[in-house]
């Protein structure tokens, strides 16, 4: 027995081939474990504490709409949106059917007949109004992006410019989306007349309010950005005496990237939740005008259905943030 016991440089004792398990493969498997309670089973457990309460405390809250809804009440009335959408669509599918239909028969017994095509007139679904307010977030994002990051990328090369914009920043980015909607109603209004089935007002004036309340966080970090480049790295643009357009696109924007991104990600939040007030006042089809009406409609369903609307603006805007950081890795330069 004491031939084949063998002694290793840590002192740890083995019986020939039958050597005890090293500790560092538990080790491994107790690492791996701790993180999967970390990023998996501790937010479970949240959660899970979270719909309890929530449950628990539900039926002793009382609104002038009745009790407070709880998740089964909010979950089932998700259920009956989804349904409505697709009862809507069928609808619509067989108004488009008969519009055809009609449109054969006039054809077949006149052949000089013009074919008339009317729009189906049907009120929006609510997976119709959450699209509605996706394409509005993002148009005001992509305008918002295109007037900050040049301004931005301006004023982080030169200090007078800087200067020049700095009291504007100061002054406009606190405006609330309730002080500017007036004004961007009343200016569009004015300006855009056209009545021919073009683009809705209320889709412009929407997207315009959260251009104006988006576009400061990537003005701020982008010119952060620009001023904060290694000045080594300006050194050798002018070494090799690079143009300026060659200079921006080849020194400058790739290495301020981050707090480029980091300016789009927060504007891109702070465009969303501006976009949901400004669909209430804008009556723009959208998550914030399909809370105003159930809120207005006041019915037994409402409140389960204001906090769908709750649910999915927070999800939405989780995996807007997360689509963000996805670009934001892979387009950055600095692996």
């Amino acid at each position: 027995m004491s031939d084949r016991m063998i002694k290793n440089k840590k002192g740890q004792v083995s019986l020939g081939a039958t050597a005890f398990p090293p500790n560092g493969l538990s080790l491994k498997a107790g690492d791996i474990l701790l993180k999967l309670w970390v990023s998996l089973g501790i937010p479970v457990a949240a959660f899970s504490i979270f719909i309890w309460l929530w449950s628990a405390g539900a039926a002793s809250v009382q609104t002038s709409l009745g009790t407070l809804p709880g998740p089964q009440a909010v979950f089932a009335q998700a259920g009956t949106l989804w349904q409505e959408h697709w009862e809507e669509k069928g609808k619509e599918k067989e108004f488009y059917f008969k519009q055809r239909e009609q449109n054969a028969q006039k054809l077949a017994q006149d052949p000089a007949y013009q074919v008339k095509a009317r729009k189906y007139t049907g009120k929006p679904t609510y997976l119709d109004q959450i699209i509605t307010s996706l394409i509005t977030v993002f148009t005001g994002f992509v305008i918002a992006s295109l007037v900050a990051i040049p301004i931005g990328i301006l004023c982080g090369l030169n200090r007078i410019i800087m200067i020049a914009f700095n009291p504007f920043i100061q002054i406009f980015k606190p405006v609330s989306p309730l002080a500017w909607l007036p004004l961007v109603t009343m200016i569009v209004s004015a300006v855009y007349t056209t009545q021919n089935g073009g683009i809705e007002k209320c889709f412009i004036i929407s997207a315009i309010t959260v251009s104006l309340c988006s576009l400061w966080p990537t003005l701020i970090n982008t010119a952060q950005g620009v001023s904060s480049i290694d000045k080594d790295i300006i050194n050798v643009s002018r070494v090799l005496n690079l143009g300026w357009f060659t200079h921006v696109f080849k020194i400058v924007l790739p290495s301020s990237l981050p707090l480029i991104f980091t300016g789009l990600r927060i504007s891109l939040g702070v465009g969303w939740m501006v976009l949901i007030a400004s669909e209430m006042l804008a009556q723009n089809p959208g998550l914030g005008k399909f809370v105003w009406d159930e809120f207005q409609n006041g019915s037994s369903n409402s409140l389960a259905r204001i906090m769908v609307a709750v649910l999915t603006i927070g999800v939405l805007g989780f995996i807007l943030d997360r689509l963000m950081v996805l670009l934001q890795k892979t387009v950055n330069f600095q692996k």
